[in-house]
């Protein structure tokens, strides 16, 4: 962050008197709210520290409880600004603020440091003594100690005079400061959960092409079933311990057949090759099921793939990877994804066989969502209230479009207490007592 910008930024705020609230929402950046149109990010990584203000509230990552995060609350939310200065000529916020007691008003500074490699953001009493910091810094690291108790060291004045570069719209310069960081962390997040499903949509697309060919098994059932008949019928000619039986074929025809050669016993070889014969067959039973199976996880990873990359923003992306400790314990089932929105559990079936695990499991309060005449994804929201707030019944219903359609468009999503739903056939069902949501895919 140029001090140029941080000058006129400290400017900008010098009509804000109050922090209403104040708290990390990410391992670096701090969220400090003035009031209702005052939201502020201060971004306090290293290398890349800046201030910035969105037009849309970024809500936590998770909630920070360290030394450092008490005090930041206990000393500054809801408490009176005494000013917004630039300290030491340099690229060094500081923030006085102080909170009415019982005796007397105890003022508190909050330093925010942009200053490279040494971006800090330092909790300071009225006497300078350090209280918390966001990084401590020891004497081996560095002549200028961070460490609570401690008086904090002024660091050398700039040695040189930094250019002027004026921003004609402060706000506005906050503003794209957000969209832009916003952008690249979405770009980001997408390169890496695209990359991670890929490799998962890469890994079902080769079992798939492994799979054995329907009419090439159903030939090999009949080849075997042939060669056990025509050990049996010639079990004169053959010896024990044979690798390949020279066999004569029923219209006289010479024919090699390979077989373990350990089976002692001649007539042991047509048991073998029945046996193999048998093992085909139930491959053959059960192919078709393997097929759908994987085609249908093929098919819902398609899906995740074009929601990520389609997604608008960072928040779309985090819902559809939900944080492990709010998965708790339980052992994840294949056949449906599992979201959070607002603190309500989502799940969405992956495919039909997902799609009736979840009509069968599902209780009578929960809210079932599936698109209007047209097979798509079922998606039940847990709950046991009868109404649920509009934000989570419009991410419910455009997860149903969004795992079922690639296309774009306006579609018609109806939702019902599961209650109203009766199963007719598979995942195939009649509902009542119903409401229907548009969900605009673009």
């Amino acid at each position: 962050m140029k001090l140029s910008h941080l000058r006129q930024i400290v400017d900008y705020m010098q009509g804000l008197k109050h922090i209403n609230a104040i708290h990390r929402i990410g391992d670096s950046v701090i969220k400090i709210v003035f009031d209702r149109d005052n939201v502020f990010y201060f971004n306090m990584q290293k290398g890349n520290a800046y201030i910035s203000k969105c037009s849309k509230e970024i809500g936590r990552s998770k909630v920070y409880n360290a030394p450092f995060d008490v005090i930041l609350s206990k000393r500054f939310n809801r408490a009176q600004i005494d000013s917004v200065e630039l300290y030491n000529g340099d690229k060094i916020m500081r923030i006085k603020a102080s909170i009415s007691g019982a005796y007397k008003a105890q003022s508190t500074l909050l330093q925010l440091e942009f200053t490279g490699k040494t971006t800090n953001a330092i909790i300071l009493d009225e006497d300078e003594i350090i209280l918390e910091a966001l990084r401590h810094v020891d004497a081996y690291s560095s002549y200028r100690i961070i460490k609570v108790g401690q008086e904090l060291v002024a660091p050398p004045a700039l040695p040189f005079t930094p250019k002027e570069y004026p921003l004609e719209d402060v706000e506005a310069f906050l503003l794209e400061t957000c969209d832009q960081e916003q952008a690249q962390r979405l770009n980001a997040l997408k390169k890496q959960k695209s990359a991670f499903i890929t490799k998962k949509l890469q890994k079902l697309e080769r079992l798939y092409a492994k799979l054995d060919d329907e009419v090439v098994l159903k030939e090999e059932v009949e080849r075997l079933q042939h060669y056990g008949n025509l050990v049996l019928s010639n079990l004169h000619n053959i010896k024990p311990y044979q690798s390949v039986l020279a066999l004569t074929d029923y219209d006289g025809t010479k024919i090699e057949v390979e077989v373990d050669s350990k089976i002692s016993v001649p007539s042991r070889y047509s048991d073998y090759l029945f046996k193999r014969a048998k093992k085909s067959k139930q491959k053959v039973r059960n192919l078709h099921i393997e097929r759908e199976s994987l085609a249908g996880k093929i098919n819902h990873l398609k899906h995740f793939l074009a929601v990520v990359e389609n997604a608008k923003d960072v928040a779309s992306i985090n819902l559809l990877f939900p944080p492990r400790q709010q998965m708790k314990k339980e052992k994840p089932n294949e056949s449906y994804e599992v979201f959070w929105v607002e603190g309500y559990k989502v799940l969405l079936g992956k495919s039909e066989k997902g799609n009736i695990d979840l009509l069968e499991n599902s209780r009578a309060k929960d809210i079932w969502f599936h698109m209007r005449d047209r097979p798509s994804a079922h998606v039940i929201v847990v709950t046991d209230k009868k109404n649920i707030p509009e934000s989570v019944i419009h991410e419910a219903a455009g997860l149903c479009v969004d795992f079922t359609m690639f296309e774009n468009g306006t579609y018609l999503v109806d939702y019902t207490q599961r209650r109203n739903v009766k199963i007719q056939d598979g995942a195939n069902v009649h509902y009542i007592d119903y409401k229907t949501v548009d969900i605009e895919k673009y």
